[in-house]
């Protein structure tokens, strides 16, 4: 079957590969010169299953009000009115519930524990580098309240059979020694052992070699127009360089989906959130840390990738903008500089910003679309590099008419539609060539 991939972040490049493996011919197509160079280039580095948790939860909205009054907040909200944040803002709200919590949780760790198996074998059958590490991931709580808080997450991971070590505070200093000048600081901690590390932008640079050798055709460069529908189907994907015709398509363009299935009479939920990061050359390896620290009170990951050290966090939703703002980066540098005291030249650090496609619900959208030929493996928000592989291998085997080995049944877009009556009207609702 010919394929089209939509996008070549780290979903897009780990789709292409996948449906390469299952005996497809595959096209890709992106507007940047190589892969991975917006959300996937300068992510926290952490392949952390056991940290997938949807933002989404109860206690979050008075959080919210709260964190709108501090230097430091995790969370910055643009009050500019745009109906399009509004929907999104308000079907989040939606999914703050105890049970819809616990629902989003299960299925999103279901997903991030496959991926990160797949991973594993992608890594062994492959021999495939990238500055990666298998030491596992250390969430830091700095008061008793924190670790009260996780308790929910901590119930959640027991249900899922996920492993986790609750830690004192020299299990935590001991689990990451370079943290020592910070003892005083440290209340308590939650380890996930089975967590990893990785430098999400070598990685899909180095498989898109690979799949490149495999036969995947990468055209860079070009600018995505729209999809152009025929009797129910995706014919086309126009491009600023013409037609590129398929049997079916991928729809991988993360924040940038929406747009091109609104055209097509259906609306995806993702919005864009805004990361930063600090990528700082280690200083002292014995004060770097071993694998990654989930910073609680600043929502920050601070993450070893080879002599590097990257910190990742903070949430702004202010649509599509891209600017650097100065003030993200004097939290960043707190964080890290006060857990790890030496260990990094914050002041040499590139500061970078990304965004995030965000569904309401926290879990991707993976599967079928409301056109027939229409796939869609998009939505991952901050845990694209945690569950690529996974999502990948899903979107294979659910194209190649495989079974899958998750359930996925509730990772689609049919999540979003009530009824039959409205998935039908989705369908007929087509723009014509």
């Amino acid at each position: 079957m010919r394929i089209v991939v939509l996008g070549a972040g780290v979903i897009g490049v780990t789709t292409a590969w996948e449906l390469a493996q299952a005996g497809h011919e595959v096209t890709v197509i992106d507007r940047q010169p190589g892969p991975a160079l917006e959300t996937s280039f300068a992510n926290a580095g952490e392949v952390s299953p056991g940290y997938s948790t949807p933002w989404a939860a109860p206690g979050i909205p008075m959080k919210a009000v709260k964190w709108m009054f501090q230097k430091d907040a995790p969370l910055i909200l643009n009050l500019r009115p745009d109906r399009l944040k509004l929907t999104w803002l308000g079907e989040m709200l939606g999914n703050c519930t105890s049970a819809a919590y616990a629902v989003n949780k299960s299925r999103m760790t279901r997903l991030a524990e496959y991926s990160r198996d797949r991973l594993d074998a992608l890594r062994a059958t492959t021999g495939i580098t990238f500055d990666d590490r298998q030491k596992g991931t250390l969430q830091v709580f700095r008061s008793d309240k924190q670790i009260e808080a996780v308790q929910k997450d901590i119930k959640v991971l027991k249900e899922d059979g996920v492993a986790f070590e609750e830690l004192d505070r020299a299990g935590c200093l001991a689990a990451e020694p370079g943290m020592a000048g910070a003892a005083h600081l440290i209340a308590g901690g939650l380890r996930l052992p089975n967590d990893q590390t990785g430098d999400c932008f070598k990685f899909s640079n180095r498989l898109a070699e690979m799949a490149a050798a495999a036969g995947v055709a990468f055209r860079w460069g070009v600018g995505i127009r729209r999809l152009v529908a025929r009797a129910g189907r995706i014919e086309a994907v126009e491009t600023d360089r013409g037609l590129v015709h398929a049997d079916a398509f991928v729809l991988a363009l993360g924040s940038h989906s929406p747009a091109l299935t609104a055209a097509l009479g259906f609306r995806l939920p993702i919005y864009p959130v805004k990361g930063y990061s600090l990528t700082a050359p280690i200083l002292d390896a014995a004060r770097a840390p071993e694998s990654t620290v989930m910073d609680e009170t600043f929502k920050v990951a601070i993450t070893r990738l080879g002599d590097r050290i990257r910190i990742g966090g903070l949430a702004e939703i202010n649509g599509f903008d891209q600017s650097l703002n100065d003030k993200r980066r004097g939290t960043l540098e707190r964080s890290a500089g006060s857990l790890f005291v030496g260990g990094g030249d914050l002041k040499a650090a590139s500061f970078w910003t990304g965004l995030r496609p965000m569904t309401p619900d926290g879990t991707p959208v993976v599967g079928r679309s409301p056109v027939e030929n229409l796939w869609l493996n998009t939505g991952h928000g901050t845990l694209g590099w945690t569950m690529s592989a996974g999502s990948a291998r899903v979107i294979a085997d659910l194209i190649s008419g495989r079974a899958t080995d998750i359930d996925a049944s509730d990772l689609g877009y049919a999540r979003y539609v009530k009824t039959a009556v409205k998935l039908a009207k989705a369908r007929g609702s087509l723009q014509p060539a």
